[in-house]
């Protein structure tokens, strides 16, 4: 039940932002929710709707999973571009990518990027990887991408960008190398999109990931979520981790006071590794022992 001196606006925007932290396990800050009416514009045109409270309405008048998935959709933040934190992807190609390629003797590297969003940083990886493939030949190069916006997921899956995305981060050279022009917009080469698997997923109720990856990128989207759903989040992509692997998140996250499986890594700054196993006093003594 509503408070009594609540708005019907203010009553939509509880209402969706209730959906949102049920859907996804994101919360909707101060900023995101002034910009509530504007990000669900196009659903209340497809729906015939002029209102904010009408949208609600529709809402809860019947139980439809499209509206449902229209205003998730609508209301997450889809924000990405190619290379972004460019000093990020400059540190995974002259430190972290050549100490994965030193150590694993399978030639089988496992990337997984998590909140992958409409698809550039996979994309970005999938480049680095493409304009490397001297280092890497032979090697078997995994690129797992997931995202709960089904929207971005489908939109990364295409691999179409329109001229202001290619704009922002991806320089002349690349683009022209790995993208064909398509009327105004640019279309990523097979190349490419080969490299990656894309899959619409949900971090609290996951299917796509499977065993251990050598890096994990979950960047900039633990913001969102209340400290207990980063410490959910930092188990699971624990649980996808080995002692060697890397994770990487945005400029404002930490591992710090919200995971025992992470630490500060000791050779890549900003990155993030497993905490070292100590062994037991007890077992210690049996090993020793035998």
């Amino acid at each position: 039940m509503k408070p009594s001196n609540e708005s019907p606006q203010q009553g939509g925007a509880r209402i969706f932002s209730a959906l949102l932290a049920s859907r996804t396990g994101q919360i909707l800050s101060e900023s995101r929710a002034w910009r509530m009416e504007t990000a669900l514009k196009p659903v209340m045109r497809a729906h015939g709707v002029s209102e904010i409270d009408e949208l609600a309405a529709k809402l809860l008048a019947r139980r439809d999973s499209g509206l449902e998935d229209a205003i998730i959709n609508a209301l997450l933040n889809n924000e990405s571009s190619f290379f972004r934190d460019l000093q990020i992807f400059d540190m995974l190609s002259r430190q972290i990518l050549p100490s994965i390629h030193m150590k694993r003797k399978d030639r089988v590297l496992r990337i997984w990027s998590a909140g992958c969003s409409t698809g550039q940083e996979a994309y970005s990886l999938a480049i680095q990887f493409q304009n490397d493939m001297a280092r890497w030949r032979g090697w078997r190069i995994e690129i797992l991408a997931t995202d709960i916006s089904t929207a971005a997921v489908d939109q990364a899956r295409s691999g179409i960008f329109t001229q202001m995305d290619v704009q922002r981060g991806l320089s002349v050279g690349d683009l022209i190398k790995w993208f064909e022009p398509v009327g105004d917009d640019w279309h990523a080469s097979p190349e490419l999109r080969r490299m990656i698997e894309f899959r619409t997923d949900n971090l609290f109720e996951p299917r796509a990931p499977s065993g251990e990856y050598d890096l994990l990128l979950c960047r900039n989207v633990l913001l969102y979520f209340t400290p207990e759903r980063r410490q959910d989040v930092l188990r699971l992509l624990a649980r996808h981790s080995h002692p060697q692997s890397v994770l990487l998140l945005g400029a404002g996250e930490t591992v710090i006071g919200h995971s025992e499986d992470f630490t500060p890594h000791p050779e890549f700054r900003g990155s993030y590794g497993r905490k070292p196993v100590i062994p037991d006093a007890a077992d210690e003594s049996v090993r020793r022992a035998g």
